[in-house]
Parts: structure tokens; C-alpha cells; sequence
């Protein structure tokens, strides 16, 4: 009679768990459970716009689900990123950003926190500045130009594409680290900076390695950023190897989604990264845009965003940059 008593117990207590699963079951929906909406914080056309509706049409294949692609631009790309930082939590928005997202930072004040505020999923693609002269500068190489332009104070400049940005900041970075006095002149965007440089306007400026490639046989390459020679560059040394330091970070796309989002979730979203990212004809087209392709796992690039919001925050605190 026992047994019984006690098997019947067990059962009932077997068919309430059930029924408590059978309850739960929406918070164990599988992902994704609905369209997915990748925020560009920037206009139709550009680099990140391209990279981005790339991977949401691999990613809505592989996972038989909507991916769309949504231009939010303005303010820098900081509208576009805090629909994202305060969008829910579940996995179905996700910003396509850059490295702005970080220099931002110690330049103003934003509406969330690019450390906190998001989770880094993957570097999409990889863009190293190079260091550029004007050709008609009588110089070779980077010790040529530090000593032409100290012979000659106020009379060199240094361009960048907009106030803030990258090239800015790597300038700064060279006047204070050389001792140098280049003026820096902004433009607004690349394509302006480029045709100020092939013009002679300018000096010299920190150009975008993706896309200026196609220019840069046109002038005196004097280094670039990162850790390693590029590829299609074998002969223009890294600043680092000529006694330059904080010139290891170089320009990303990456993917990020809200800072709350659970773990399965990123890590699901980050294992299918990677695997589009390894994809042969990914990989071609994002080396036909003169970028390194990425791929690294959310622990990885979770490393490199916090490193490179360090070394920015210290660059623009030594060079007392200010958007004024």
C-alpha cells in the first residue's frame, strides 16, 4: 500500500513539473524568435552600411529568419547606438558600430555607457590608418618628415576626417610623441580629405587604409597602425616598429548588442558571427574593400574595446582634445 502511495506521489509530482515547464516554456523560446534589426548609426552607402547588409543577409539564411538593416543616422553616430543601448534585451536588435563608439567617450557626453551598455559580439572587419605625405614634400620616410617639419615650424599641417575622429586623434598622437607642431585641418568626411591631399592643401594626414587604398600609391606612405605590416603594404614599416607608441588600435566594424542580453543569447549570435566571417566569399569581398576581415569571440573583442577606449581616453586627455 506504500509503494503504492508513493509511487503515485512520484507521479503527480512528475506530471507538476511538467506542467510547470509547459508554463515556462515562453522564456525558453528559441532564438531567434522573431524578425532580427541590425541599427547602421550611420547613412545608406557608406562602408558600415555595406558590411552590415552583408552579414544580415548570411545570417537571415543560415537562420531562416528576417534580418533587416536600419539606417539611424546623426549626432555622430550616437542616435543610431542608444536605440540599441536601450532597446530590450533579447537578442532581436543589434547596432552595427565603429570605433567612434569608444572614442566618443572621453569626448562628450553620452546618454549611455559604451563599456557597460553593450555587449561586443565581433569585429566585423579591421581598417588600419596609414600615414601619408604629400608627394611633394622632399622626404622618404617617417625621420625625414619629423626633421623637415621641426626645421620648419608652423609651416606643415596635418589632415583628418572631422573633429574626434581617428585620424584626428593619431595626429595629436604624433605631435605630442615627435614633438612635432603639425596644424590640423578637418574635413568632413574622407572622400574631401583625400582630394585635399592629392591637391596639395595638405602636408599630411592619417588616412583610412579601406578606403583610400586605391589613392595611396600617390603618395609617400610613411607608416601605419597596428601590430603588423599589412599584406598589401609589405615595404611601409608600423609606426610602432619606428619607436612610436599607442598606435596599436586601428579602426573596427564590429556588433554589439544591449548590455543586458542573456549569455546563451550573445553566445549564440557570436558563434554565428564567426561562422559568416570565415565564409571564403565574406572574406573576399571584405578584402576587396581594403579591410581586414575579424571574427573573434565576444571575450576577445569585449579585450580590444575596452583597450582601445584606454588608450583613446589617454590620447585625448595628454593632447587635451575638446570639440569645441
Amino acid at each position: 500500500m506504500k509503494k503504492t502511495i508513493t509511487r503515485r506521489m512520484t507521479l503527480a509530482a512528475l506530471s507538476s513539473l511538467a506542467l510547470l515547464g509547459a508554463a515556462g516554456a515562453p522564456a525558453q523560446t528559441a532564438y531567434p524568435s522573431q524578425p532580427i534589426k541590425f541599427i547602421v548609426p550611420y547613412p545608406a552607402g557608406g562602408a558600415t552600411d555595406v558590411l552590415a547588409r552583408m552579414v544580415a543577409q548570411k545570417m537571415q539564411d543560415s537562420w531562416q529568419q528576417t534580418v533587416v538593416v536600419e539606417n539611424k543616422p546623426g549626432a555622430g553616430g550616437t542616435i543610431g547606438n542608444n536605440l540599441v543601448a536601450k532597446a530590450p534585451a533579447d537578442g532581436h536588435t543589434v547596432l552595427f558600430g565603429i570605433v567612434a563608439l569608444v572614442q566618443q567617450m572621453t569626448l562628450m557626453k553620452l546618454p549611455y555607457d559604451p563599456i557597460k551598455d553593450f555587449a561586443p559580439i565581433s569585429r566585423v572587419a579591421i581598417s588600419p590608418s596609414v600615414l601619408a605625405a604629400s608627394p611633394t614634400l622632399p622626404i622618404n620616410n617617417l625621420a625625414e618628415f619629423t626633421s623637415l617639419v621641426k626645421a620648419n615650424p608652423g609651416k606643415h599641417s596635418i589632415g583628418s576626417y572631422g573633429p574626434g575622429t581617428s585620424a584626428h586623434l593619431q595626429g595629436a598622437l604624433l605631435n605630442l610623441q615627435s614633438g612635432l607642431d603639425l596644424t590640423h585641418v578637418p574635413y568632413q568626411g574622407g572622400a574631401p580629405l583625400v582630394t585635399a591631399m592629392m591637391g596639395g592643401q595638405l602636408s599630411s594626414a592619417f588616412m583610412d587604409a579601406g578606403s583610400s587604398k586605391q589613392h595611396l600609391p600617390k603618395f609617400k606612405l610613411l607608416g601605419v597602425t597596428g601590430t603588423e605590416r599589412l599584406s598589401w603594404l609589405p615595404n611601409v614599416p608600423t609606426l610602432k616598429e619606428q619607436g612610436l607608441n599607442s598606435y596599436e588600435p586601428m579602426g573596427w566594424f564590429g556588433l554589439f548588442l544591449p548590455g543586458a542580453t542573456p549569455k546563451p543569447v550573445v553566445d549564440k549570435f557570436s558563434a554565428e558571427t564567426q561562422r559568416i566571417l570565415k565564409l571564403p566569399d565574406v572574406r573576399e569581398k571584405i578584402e576587396a574593400m581594403g579591410l581586414i576581415p575579424g571574427g573573434e569571440n565576444t571575450e576577445s573583442f569585449t579585450k580590444i574595446v575596452k583597450s582601445d577606449a584606454d588608450v583613446y581616453a589617454r590620447i585625448i586627455r595628454d593632447a587635451k582634445i575638446t570639440l569645441n
